[in-house]
């Protein structure tokens, strides 16, 4: 199929040298921001060698006790990536939840691969210029990984919360044993399944080499960010200041981590009425126009060959889109 582009590759040549020049710009105050900072460090290596006669071997390179963060393998490419990537810590968290030794470097060529295949995609089926197609090419390479290390999170958390009662109730049963709570741990990182097992045995190797427990369970409460952990945590935290029964304190602990499961189940169950009329109703148009595009696919073009018919099926996406957001947040309970 073919469209009259002329003025989608107009619009698209626009939002494309726009992109293009905010992005060198960003490139450019990277590159500026970074010379600045090496002509400060050669002036203080000068001063010092001017005042103390002799050249330091940090001159030459700076020493530090913190292990270099990299991104990549490759000099240039990590280079680069040090420079792009606005929030490289919130993104490495963001990776590491997923339970996965995904590095930043692996997600950016992800990226690259995903925008370069959608971009050929589009060109070749749609049959609408370069310009544009690079842009909904940027689009999805940058959406698509998202949603896929988002999928890959949710996926993880929902095994680790269905697992968190019975490492706790586990914890209960080596201190009922007469276990202090640093071999509890390590016993459910060996018994219980991963992602559970694979955390606690972090918290375990942590306190090996000095940690404290309360430091190793925030660092991991931290990391992971899942309320039930938090809840275990704070009991622990609550329990070593205060006194008291850890062991009831954990059982009753782990049987309301329980009840909140089943209520999320309920809940789950009594909205899936509402999330299948949302699926119905919102699939109609999409499932009308693929039947009209096969009865009378010129008809139904028309749309895609003018401006006012792209502009009416942007607005249509645009308030569909509202409505789905809609009832996604009427059906969304927080428990």
């Amino acid at each position: 199929m073919s469209f009259s582009t002329g003025n989608i590759d107009q619009t698209g040549v626009i939002l494309f040298g726009a992109g293009l020049a905010v992005f060198f710009l960003v490139l450019a105050f990277a590159v500026v921001v970074a010379r600045s900072r090496s002509q400060l460090r050669h002036r203080l290596t000068s001063i010092n060698q001017r005042h103390t006669g002799k050249v330091l071997r940090t001159a030459k390179k700076n020493v530090s006790v913190k292990r270099k963060t990299s991104y990549s393998s490759f000099d240039g490419f990590d280079r680069f990536l040090q420079r792009v990537i606005p929030r490289p810590a919130a993104l490495r968290t963001r990776l590491l939840k997923t339970g996965k030794s995904i590095s930043i470097g692996e997600y950016a060529l992800a990226n690259m691969a995903v925008a370069a295949v959608a971009t050929y995609l589009v060109h070749r089926f749609s049959g609408i210029s370069w310009a544009p197609s690079i842009l909904a090419g940027i689009g999805v390479g940058l959406g698509l990984p998202h949603l896929v290390i988002g999928f890959m999170i949710g996926r993880r958390i929902k095994n680790f919360i269905a697992l968190v009662p019975e490492a706790i109730e586990l914890i209960v049963r080596g201190l009922k044993s007469g276990l202090p709570v640093q071999e509890s741990i390590l016993v459910v990182g060996r018994e219980i399944s991963d992602p559970v097992g694979v955390e606690f045995r972090h918290i375990a190797d942590a306190i090996k080499i000095g940690t404290s427990v309360e430091d190793a369970m925030w660092a991991t409460s931290a990391r992971l960010d899942i309320p039930e952990f938090k809840f275990f945590v704070i009991s622990l935290a609550i329990q070593r200041e205060t006194g008291g029964n850890l062991t009831e304190t954990l059982s009753n602990l782990a049987d309301i981590l329980r009840k909140r499961r089943q209520m999320k189940l309920k809940v789950k169950a009594m909205s899936g009425e509402a999330k299948a009329s949302a699926l119905i109703i919102g699939s109609l148009p999409f499932v009308m126009f693929g039947i009209l595009l096969m009865l009378n696919g010129s008809y139904v073009l028309q749309l895609f060959e003018e401006t006012r018919g792209i502009m009416l099926v942007g607005f249509g996406l645009f308030w569909m889109s509202l409505g789905f957001l809609s009832m996604a947040k009427m059906i969304r309970f927080e428990i």
